[in-house]
């Protein structure tokens, strides 16, 4: 009885006659299938970004000044800062905005932490006079939108305010769904009081801007409720109507006094009840008819979707549109209609659908070449291969919290070929044993077993060496490492399962499948 040496032909012999074997190969493309089903879907995959804006405003100073006394000792201090790549600033009248971005692959929070302690650290180095700055972390994830929805009404005459309110609604709505990071209303008019000042009557009255600003501040602060009880422990509750209800309110605040006699507002402006004139960006779309033609450009709101890092963009995307199909009747009534300008999570599923059909094609594509080199059985094992072998990189790549994109999907495609050599070996092997002569008098198990051991250590050291070649692409820094992570992640997880599958399935199904051939000797005299 041969007794293997390898672990090739050890695992030949404990699974050859296992009937937990088909059970296994059951269970492998399972786990395969829901890992392809549950794993998050993108069109590109995760690019790890650090970086931070810092903002500081000195109200009262120029341009060159914001420069000299803010703008130069915030860069030389961010640049202390190990893993800071480019330093971007800009100085303006009243503010200064400095941009630090960190090198591609450096860990978000630790990044945004140096940053403020950095800023924090150094407070001491602002004029007199600045405000406390503002710094805001850069977050890829979430600054780039997976779905954004354009709002256009029908009727000219609804005021932009109005469109705005109502895209804040939706907004409230699709905000609360699962997995929805932030969500960003732009090219849209708030609500807004607008106060146009008379230089000439200002100057008369002999008042300042700065007269009229106070004034107007002072209304608007909140005026708590008071609560108490009384003796019949019943609550009693007082609180003051909102001072600022139509534009005449505005209109009638007293500026300041002059002789006993109080000047108003309204003497010295004139107040609207508006929009947010002071916004000089917005959004225009038009909509092409069945004929081609495009219509008049028109003013539109846009409703940006973001998602967590991680999840599923199409899910959150279809999630999206169904929540809006919702308020359809709604937003009819209302003359508003809508249009998905942006969808990630339909091109990415489109993508992977796409590579996930190229990816069965090439299945059948080798299995149609081996029916012409081994023979249609031959053929049929391999092909089983292929999949077995993919469901298992697939759930690893599940458990190690990878996404499916186009990069995912290249690394199978790009290892495909190299899946079935294993394979091949083993019941080419197998296939030249069978039409040995020796082989006439051999069980066939012994025979399954001794050709997968006898093509163990070539074809492992072969797998070991074409592994060692992409692991160097694992420390490849900046971008291009990015983009290269899933190879080196998945294709030497592909290789060692072909390992396993190879010496596990192949002898099996070679044992119910192939046939060994009748042998005849010649006999010679002697």
């Amino acid at each position: 009885m041969y007794e293997p040496k390898d672990i090739a032909g050890k695992l030949s012999r404990l699974f050859i006659r296992n009937p937990l074997t088909p059970l296994l190969g059951l269970f492998l493309l399972v786990l395969g299938y829901l890992a392809l089903s549950l794993m998050p879907r993108e069109e590109n995959p995760q690019m790890v970004v650090s970086g931070s804006t810092v903002i500081v405003a000195l109200p009262g100073a120029t341009a060159k000044e914001i420069e000299k006394v803010i703008v130069k000792p915030l860069e030389r201090k961010l640049k202390e800062i190990k893993g800071v790549e480019t330093i971007n600033a800009m100085a303006m009248d009243n503010v200064a905005i400095v941009n630090a971005a960190f090198y591609i692959g450096e860990e978000k929070e630790d990044s945004n932490l140096k940053v403020y302690d950095k800023v924090l650290q150094n407070m001491d180095i602002l004029p007199k006079g600045a405000m406390q700055p503002i710094i805001k972390p850069l977050d890829i994830d979430i600054d780039i939108p997976v779905v954004s929805v354009a709002f256009y009404a029908h009727n000219k005459e609804m005021k932009p305010s109005e469109l705005y309110d109502q895209v804040k609604f939706y907004q409230h709505h699709i905000n609360s769904l699962e997995n929805v990071a932030v969500t960003n209303v732009k090219g849209g008019h708030k609500h807004q009081y607008n106060i146009l000042v008379d230089l000439h009557k200002l100057s008369g009255y002999n008042l300042s801007m700065g007269q009229i600003v106070q004034a107007v501040q002072a209304l608007s602060y909140n005026v708590p409720t008071i609560k108490n009880r009384t003796i019949s422990n019943e609550i009693v509750m007082l609180g003051i109507k909102n001072a600022i209800d139509e534009a005449d309110d505005i209109g009638n605040i007293i500026v300041a006094s002059y002789g006993g006699s109080p000047i108003y507002l309204k003497q010295v402006a004139s107040v609207s009840k508006g929009h947010t004139i002071q916004e000089f960006k917005s959004a225009m779309i038009s909509m092409k008819h069945e004929d081609g033609s495009f219509s008049a450009l028109q003013e539109q709101v846009t409703l940006t979707v973001s998602k967590l890092q991680g999840t599923n963009a199409v899910l959150i995307a279809e999630a999206v549109v169904k929540e809006l199909e919702k308020y359809t009747l709604q937003l009819k009534e209302a003359g508003i209609s809508y249009v998905v300008t942006r969808n990630d999570g339909e091109r990415a599923n489109e993508a992977v659908n796409e590579l996930v059909f190229h990816l069965l094609l090439s299945i059948v594509i080798i299995a149609v070449l081996l029916i012409f080199v081994l023979g249609w059985r031959e053929s049929l094992i391999v092909t089983f291969s292929v999949p077995a072998i993919l469901a298992i990189t697939l759930f690893v790549a599940y458990l190690s919290g990878q996404t499916i994109n186009r990069l995912t999907l290249f690394a199978f495609l790009l290892s495909l070929g190299l899946l079935v050599d294993a394979a091949i070996i083993v019941i080419e092997n197998i296939h030249r044993h069978f039409h040995s002569e020796d082989a006439a008098d051999m069980d066939a198990d012994e025979l399954m077993t001794m050709a997968t051991d006898e093509i163990g250590p070539p074809t492992n050291i072969a797998t070991l060496a074409i592994i060692l070649t992409m692991i160097p692409m694992a420390f490849v820094g900046q971008m291009m490492g990015q983009f290269m992570k899933p190879i080196p992640a998945n294709v030497p997880v592909a290789l060692i399962a072909s390992l396993f599958v190879a010496y596990i399935f192949t002898p099996y199904l070679a044992t119910r499948l192939l046939k060994k051939p009748g042998h005849t000797k010649e006999k010679k005299d002697a």
